[in-house]
């Protein structure tokens, strides 16, 4: 490796390290967060008595399953305009991720709720809790042991998506390499830099995973 490619990938790292804090990482939680909530009003009405409800969750969840995610993100970017509905770039990011996580997060929380037995709703029902009682203080808390592991894959999946908000110029890790790497034409070094901090990123996610998931099950061994 020459001196001037070691140099540039020195002088790499920092603008990097902020294309990560303050694009990847941020997109990464605010869509999660927004995907959650998404996913557990989907995966409520997957569940529910109502048809209809179960029938459009479903629709939902096979819609967002069945399609790319690229595509979805060209959808509500580059194709809403023509109906009135611009965005900018970094919030259609927000928006396209936090449907993809919600279809597929959806189907982790159903599974999970599903696992508790029947018996709990019917006792906590009995002692006259009500429906959204229950499923806050009986049902969710045992569901989220059940939940932790598929809920982790889907946010580290999430982190390496994100790279595709770079198709329609949000600042982000990706994004920030082809921007540095386009005046000198070294891609391979500063994409591979790049792939290093994702690497990093889901490194220390997978453990915060393994950890959060011992807890929980030195929670339920207690």
């Amino acid at each position: 490796m020459d001196e001037q490619l070691q140099q540039l990938l020195l002088d790499s790292l920092v603008p990097l390290l902020v294309g990560a804090v303050r694009g990847t990482i941020p997109l990464t939680l605010v869509s999660f967060t927004i995907g959650l909530v998404i996913a557990l009003v989907v995966a409520l009405a997957r569940i529910s008595r109502w048809r209809v409800l179960r029938w459009v969750a479903r629709a939902y969840v096979s819609l967002i399953r069945g399609t790319p995610l690229l595509v979805q993100l060209f959808i509500i970017f580059y194709a809403l305009p023509s109906l009135g509905v611009v965005i900018d770039p970094f919030p259609s990011a927000i928006v396209a991720f936090s449907l993809n996580v919600g279809g597929y997060a959806a189907e982790a929380i159903r599974a999970a709720i599903l696992s508790v037995p029947r018996g709990q709703w019917e006792a906590a029902q009995t002692i006259g809790m009500t429906y959204p009682t229950t499923l806050r203080r009986v049902i969710l808390p045992q569901a989220l042991r059940v939940a932790v592991p598929p809920l982790s894959n889907t946010f580290i999946s999430l982190v390496k998506d994100t790279s595709l908000a770079s198709s329609i110029m949000v600042t982000e890790l990706l994004r920030k390499a082809q921007e540095i790497a386009a005046p000198s034409y070294e891609f391979l070094a500063l994409y591979s830099l790049a792939a290093v901090y994702y690497w990093l990123i889901c490194t220390v996610l997978s453990a915060g995973q393994s950890r959060l998931e011992s807890r929980l099950e030195r929670y339920v061994t207690v």
